[in-house]
Parts: C-alpha cells; sequence; structure tokens
C-alpha cells in the first residue's frame, strides 16, 4: 500500500468546513490502497471547535502533531473578538473598522506572511525531513488556507527527492478578503512570490472551483486539477420537515454577504400575502454580521427570524434537511465567483431546494443548474427571487415541495478520493 503524508492545520476538534475535506479523504483513501499519514498542529488556535468530528477519524490512522507558535494567542490578550474574527477571515467593512481592528489587519497582513502560522514552517520542515528519512515516504499533499503549509511542502521539496501536491481549498492572493489586508505594496509582492514559487515548484496542484484553476493555469505550466468538496453519505436522523415555511442559512452570513433584495422580496410577501407572513421562518445558523442584521431589522423581518450560534456538523445536517429551502450566499465580487462552498453538496442531498445568490459567472451557477438542485440568482435580481420565493411557497402550501436532483452522485466523498487517489499514483 503506497504512503502519502497529509499536512493539514485544520483537524478535529477543528470545526467549520476546513476540517472536512480532509477528514474524508483519509477516511476513504485506504479503499484505493493508499495509506494516509497526516501531520497536524499540537496545540493549534482553532477559533471553532466541534469536539464529535474525532469520533469520525478512522481507527489506525497515523497522527503526527508537532508544536506551534501562533501569534493569535497573544492577541486575544487585547481583544478576543476581534482575534477571532480576523483568524477566521471574517473582516468587518473598513468604515466599520475600529482603530485596533485596522492595527491588528495591518500586522496581520504585512508581517506575517503569508499569514499567522508562518511560524510553523521551520519546526515542520526540520520534523518531517528526520520523518521521510527514517520511513523513506516520497509523495507529501500540502492543504491551504492557511496557506503557509504549502511553504512546509517548498522547503521539502527543495531538500528531499519527494513528489509533493498543493491542494487549494481557497485562492490564495486572489482570495476575497486579500485586499483587505491593509498590505504595503511589497508585502503584496511578497504573497505573489510565494504563491508563484509553489505553484511553479509543487507537482501537481489541486484546486476546489473551475475558475481558480484556470486562474492557476495562467500563473503555472504544472498540471492544475479540480477536485471539489462533497458530501458523504452520513447516518443521521432526518428530523420532520419544518411547520413553518422556513429559509435557512446554515454557516457564517458575514458582512459582505448582504443579499438586499432577498430580504426586499421577503418583506413584500409578508406585506402582500397574510398566509405568508403568518409561515414564514427564517433560520439563520453561525455567525452573522452586523450589516446583515440591520438590513433584517430595516425591512422588518425581526419576527420572523430565528438565530444559532454554531452547531457540531451533525445539527448542521439535521437542520438542512429539515428546513423548507436552503440559501446558499456568495459575495458578489470577481474574487469569489470561483468559491464552492462545501456545504453546497450537503444542500444536494438534503433534498431542499436551494437558493442561491451570487455574482455573475459563479461556479456555483454551473452545478446547481446541471444537479437539477434549486436556482441561482444575481444580487439585482429582486423579481426573479421572488418569484421563486412564491413558487416554494405555494408548493409548500401543498406539501410538495422538494428538490429532485440529479447526478449528484459524481460528488460523493467516495467518489472525489478515487479521483485523488488516482492523481496521488499517477506520480
Amino acid at each position: 500500500m503506497k504512503k502519502v503524508l497529509i499536512v493539514t492545520y485544520y483537524w478535529p476538534p477543528a470545526g467549520g468546513p476546513g476540517v472536512q475535506r480532509w477528514l474524508k479523504f483519509v477516511k476513504y483513501l485506504p479503499e484505493f490502497g493508499i495509506e494516509p499519514v497526516v501531520y497536524v498542529p499540537a496545540n493549534p488556535h482553532y477559533p471553532l471547535q466541534d469536539p464529535s468530528l474525532e469520533q469520525e477519524i478512522p481507527s489506525g490512522i497515523k497522527v503526527l502533531k508537532n508544536d506551534i507558535f501562533e501569534p493569535y494567542s497573544l492577541a486575544k490578550f487585547f481583544s478576543r473578538k476581534d482575534t477571532t474574527m480576523i483568524s477566521s477571515g471574517i473582516i468587518p467593512k473598513e468604515q466599520k473598522q475600529g482603530l485596533l481592528q485596522k492595527t491588528m489587519l495591518f500586522i496581520r497582513g504585512n508581517f506575517f506572511i503569508p499569514d499567522a502560522r508562518k511560524f510553523w514552517i521551520k519546526p515542520s520542515v526540520k520534523f518531517l525531513s528526520a520523518y521521510l528519512e527514517e520511513e523513506e515516504l516520497v509523495t507529501i499533499i500540502t492543504t491551504g488556507p492557511p496557506h503557509s503549509l504549502h511553504l512546509i511542502g517548498l522547503g521539502l521539496k527543495r531538500s528531499k527527492k519527494i513528489n509533493w501536491i498543493a491542494d487549494f481549498r481557497d485562492p490564495w492572493t486572489q482570495i476575497g478578503y486579500h485586499d483587505k489586508l491593509r498590505l504595503t505594496k511589497t508585502s503584496q509582492r511578497k504573497h505573489e512570490a510565494l504563491e508563484r514559487k509553489v505553484l511553479q515548484t509543487a507537482d501537481k496542484v489541486i484546486t476546489t472551483s473551475f475558475t481558480t484553476q484556470k486562474e492557476f493555469m495562467a500563473k503555472t505550466d504544472r498540471p492544475v486539477a479540480v477536485i471539489t468538496n462533497g458530501f458523504d453519505v452520513e447516518d443521521v436522523e432526518r428530523l420532520p420537515l419544518d411547520e413553518h415555511f422556513s429559509l435557512a442559512h446554515i454557516g457564517s452570513l458575514l458582512s459582505g454577504r448582504n443579499p438586499e433584495n432577498l430580504w426586499k422580496a421577503l418583506a413584500e410577501l409578508t406585506r402582500e400575502k397574510p398566509d405568508f407572513k403568518k409561515d414564514l421562518q427564517l433560520k439563520l445558523i453561525g455567525a452573522v454580521g452586523e450589516p446583515v442584521l440591520e438590513s433584517i431589522e430595516e425591512f422588518e423581518l425581526n419576527d420572523h427570524l430565528v438565530r444559532r450560534d454554531y452547531v457540531s456538523h451533525r445539527e448542521a445536517l439535521q437542520m438542512q434537511r429539515s428546513s423548507q429551502v436552503l440559501l446558499l450566499i456568495e459575495i458578489d465580487s470577481e474574487e469569489t465567483k470561483g468559491i464552492i462552498p462545501g456545504k453546497l453538496f450537503e444542500y444536494m442531498v438534503s433534498e431542499r431546494p436551494i437558493l442561491a445568490v451570487g455574482p455573475e459567472a459563479a461556479d456555483i451557477e454551473q452545478i446547481i443548474r446541471k444537479t437539477n438542485s434549486g436556482r441561482f440568482f444575481l444580487y439585482p435580481q429582486k423579481g426573479e427571487i421572488k418569484a421563486f420565493l412564491l413558487e416554494c411557497y405555494e408548493l409548500f402550501k401543498s406539501r410538495k415541495l422538494k428538490a429532485s436532483p440529479v447526478g449528484v452522485q459524481q460528488y460523493s466523498r467516495r467518489s472525489l478520493t478515487a479521483e485523488l487517489a488516482q492523481q496521488i499514483k499517477s506520480l
């Protein structure tokens, strides 16, 4: 059985979408003749934790750990809330930032390149160099963000005869929040130079979206493959459908993702249709930006709002399967058209219709349309959003509201792992 070393920052008990991708790959790789060995920090700063995921780590998997120093552990003494937000990629609009937030962003962007986990690079290269010599292991995979982990791969590739795959769950210099880090021109050039070195040195590059693949192919002649995120066939109790006409957003709904025309459409329907007003429920599960809450209040939807903070992955799946309509909101920008949230695939197999709002030419539009799992709208399309909401509501009233997705099996974690195994074996 071929061994592969996986270098990842997010690992149980970490919560959130970052942990799911490689936890599931590790689960299925042995079925395809590959033995994964996982390398993670021993004392990480996880902004979200989900201890229940520790039960999903396959028995017998070797997990190597090494200490990490993270500035976030010091910054939290100044502001725990701001530290958690920034380390999660939650960055308020500039006009909403206080002096402390601006200072923290400037330090984060210009003193910690590519990110605040940079202090793990040299110790990890030293630790893993010794391990690779002992084990005669020749294939490694680094996954980011944090993109500093790719610099671990770069260091090992330069000193060892190894095969290296760089897996990008999100873009690097073209990620949505990159331009909010208050970068100097010198720091921006450093980011771009490091990104270029990784893309040109790795034997293979994997991305989770077609847009990012295209962007990377313009920067390197190395092979760039797309292996999206996906869903797992999990034994989760399916709760009864909500009795209300519930619209649920599972996950962070940050300030940049504020679909005002969706709130306007809902407000108009509550004024025009008394039954709709009586039945409507808006469920926001996870962190919600203040501008989003302000818009909901402005359009007099607070009486319909149900909020919960972060929930476990199992609870999230249950909520997806019991809600009437699932909301998927992406930032309306050129930089985010290649973002394909992992929850999209879990949404698809919940058999609940998806109402998605995002930028023009978004990758999610292509997937939703091809799988017949819902409808995608641009931010300005209030009339079209309103019509779809009314269509869903009428089906809800007749107890016929259900999605019938097609072709989703290609996005199962097992199928995606088969693709990954082929990439590994071809090195």
